[in-house]
């Protein structure tokens, strides 16, 4: 039996709330519309996908199963809507993702050189949606920054470059003209990826100047976004023995378009910005 999308899209409300009430509130139907749905799905996948109990809602190891699927397979069929939507309109055009720092000029003047017929746009992601971006097809192909979750995605490595540590101007260390990750030790270290219960996540470099300058905590931003962004109350320290940041370019896996598919050719010889 086919899988019903709108079925997966209910179930994905109530394994994310973990509340048939409240899915059924952002669903905009009745709350027993929504029990026998997930009863269907349940009967067509032959397995139980919720525990439910007195103490409330929880996911069955098939059901953790479906929900790590069901995002990248509904992302997949919203970005199919949305260019078979384009299609009809007899539109060409292709969506550039990329993150802070990160300058694409030189392969978008490559590719429109050779399409000029085609609408281009850079939007810009974050480090929180590169990916859902990608594969819901809001970008046909994006510069991302490591780490990257790889599901549903391919990735193409393009180039790597220093990371320096951002500091407040007063910190202790912001007059050094280099500095080894020793040297940060005992440093409260702000954290975006993986926050803590409680943490609220960091999204934006503009946050993280907020955060830095107010004497928060310090972070390490590569280089190329510390060239673009500045102020007066912080500073940029390179950081010698730290990992390189490593910039790929993505999209959807078996989806890649001949237009993206141009656009990666004219990345890659661009490669990183200054060298080209």
């Amino acid at each position: 039996m086919d899988l019903d999308l709108r079925k997966v899209r209910y179930f994905t409300a109530v394994a994310e709330l973990l509340h048939f009430g409240r899915a059924a509130e952002r669903l905009h139907i009745a709350q027993p519309v929504l029990s026998r749905q997930i009863r269907a799905l349940e009967k067509d996948l032959g397995a139980e996908l919720f525990v439910r109990d007195s103490h409330g809602v929880t996911l069955t190891d098939a059901g953790r199963q479906l929900l790590e699927d069901a995002r990248l397979l509904l992302a997949a069929a919203d970005g199919t809507r949305r260019r078979v939507g384009q299609a009809a309109r007899g539109r060409r055009r292709l969506v550039v993702g990329f993150r802070a720092g990160v300058v694409v000029t030189e392969a978008l003047r490559a590719f429109t050189a050779v399409h000029p017929d085609v609408e281009v746009r850079a939007l810009r992601v974050e480090w929180d949606d590169q990916e859902q971006l990608i594969l819901d097809g809001t970008v046909d192909i994006a510069y991302v920054r490591l780490p990257v979750r790889e599901e549903g995605i391919e990735l193409r490595p393009l180039y790597g470059e220093p990371r320096v540590a951002m500091l407040s101007d007063r910190h202790r260390l912001a007059g050094k003209q280099e500095i080894s990750l020793s040297d940060l030790d005992g440093e409260t270290w702000l954290r975006y990826h993986d926050p803590r219960p409680g943490d609220l996540p960091l999204r934006t470099i503009e946050e993280k100047f907020e955060c830095v300058a107010a004497g928060s905590g310090i972070t390490m931003v590569p280089r190329s976004a510390a060239e673009q962004y500045s102020r007066p109350d912080i500073v940029y320290v390179p950081v010698v023995d730290a990992e390189p940041d490593r910039v790929l370019l993505a999209w959807a896996a078996g989806r890649r378009s001949a237009l993206a598919a141009a656009f990666a050719e004219a990345a890659a010889a661009a490669g990183a910005p200054g060298t080209g």
